[in-house]
């Protein structure tokens, strides 16, 4: 197995632990592995290739999905309501 996809697998539990953490103290941690996602995903993809970095772009939009959507309608100029 690949450097690239060792980072993977730890970032992928790393936002499990975060997942776990209480709402207050996600913060921090989760936009860290926000930023550091699209990198990860382009170390795969230039070690491992297209296809797999497509699945891990998969993943990633699926762990991640309510601050994209937040994210999407902040740029748009919606106000949009934070999810509880």
């Amino acid at each position: 197995m690949s450097y690239a996809l060792i980072a993977g697998c730890l970032w992928v539990l790393a936002s499990a632990v975060v997942a776990l953490m209480p709402m207050r103290r996600q913060y921090l941690p989760g936009i860290t592995l926000l930023l550091l996602a699209p990198a990860l995903l382009g170390w795969i993809a230039v070690d491992q290739g297209v296809w797999v970095m497509l699945a891990g772009l998969f993943a990633f939009v699926s762990m991640f999905r309510n601050p994209l959507i937040y994210l999407w309608r902040r740029a748009r100029g919606e106000r949009p309501e934070i999810p509880t």
